[in-house]
């Protein structure tokens, strides 16, 4: 198997093994990534783990299958398969495989090695990414007139602005982890070959919360993106409030009568 989901109770790590490829993804790979992510949504995981196994996070978009594409009569059902129609409700699937999907719950991008392409756009549709000191982005893709497909034009300036997001994208340059963690495309910097051990630990770690509220939050945060504040607050109020109602109250009583007190984690 190409794609594997290693499972505990309330985290699941879905790998993509592919290393003679760099972990890149073709057709049956992308198809194989949005059912393993569609299966996490449905399931009763709390958190996902994104890795690539062999040393790579993903080399993008398989180009040795997009070569194929030349035809005509294979680019174009490959293409009609991935229609993103205006006014109607789009594939699932991206060329890429899950970008597309809007989930309800996080996962957390454990990036080794190259994520770079199509790659990239993976890591940026993960909530969170743990990268590896020793690891690096880039719209390589740019040398061969490859575009953005997978959310990579939407997505990158969301999380470093527009004139950075033009840079990166136009140039095609390598982006090392030092720079993605100070402008924002990495949440933290662990050392080499410790990725996914970090990425499952705050997985968990996330998974131990009520979860009403973290799915809550979550989603505030992304839906509210380019609101005004008025609108963003009502957005906010909604999300928040029957998981105050469920979860919240019942939360205070436990604080009330001695749990977690002086900021204490351990003891909720």
């Amino acid at each position: 198997m190409t794609v594997s989901i290693d499972k505990t109770d309330c985290v699941w790590t879905i790998i993509l093994d592919r290393p003679q490829a760099r972990n890149a993804v073709d057709a049956d790979h992308a198809a194989n990534l949005t059912e393993a992510f569609v299966a996490f949504e449905n399931s009763d995981a709390k958190a996902a783990v994104f890795w690539g196994k062999g040393g790579n996070f993903c080399a993008g978009w398989d180009l040795k299958m997009a070569a194929t594409l030349s035809d005509p009569e294979l680019r174009e059902p490959y293409f009609d398969r991935h229609a993103f129609p205006i006014g109607a409700a789009p594939s699932i699937l991206g060329p890429m495989g899950p970008s597309r999907l809007e989930l309800s719950k996080p996962v957390i991008g454990a990036i080794e090695g190259a994520a770079v392409a199509g790659g990239m756009e993976l890591a940026l549709w993960c909530d969170i990414r743990v990268m590896a000191e020793t690891a690096y982005m880039g719209v390589y893709c740019r040398r061969w007139g490859i575009t953005l497909m997978d959310g990579g034009t939407v997505r990158l300036p969301r999380l470093v602005g527009q004139g950075k997001a033009l840079e990166i994208a136009l140039t095609g340059r390598k982006v090392e982890a030092g720079e993605c963690y100070r402008i924002g495309l990495a949440e933290k910097i662990v050392p080499h070959g410790d990725t996914r051990a970090e990425a499952e630990a705050m997985a968990h770690e996330i998974a131990r919360f009520p979860q009403e509220a973290v799915r809550a939050d979550r989603r505030s945060i992304i839906e509210t993106r380019g609101m005004s504040v008025r609108e963003a607050l009502k957005v906010e109020w909604a999300n928040g409030l029957e998981a105050i109602r469920r979860e919240g109250t019942a939360g205070a009583g436990r604080f009330r009568d001695g749990a977690g007190r002086h900021g204490e984690f351990a003891d909720i």
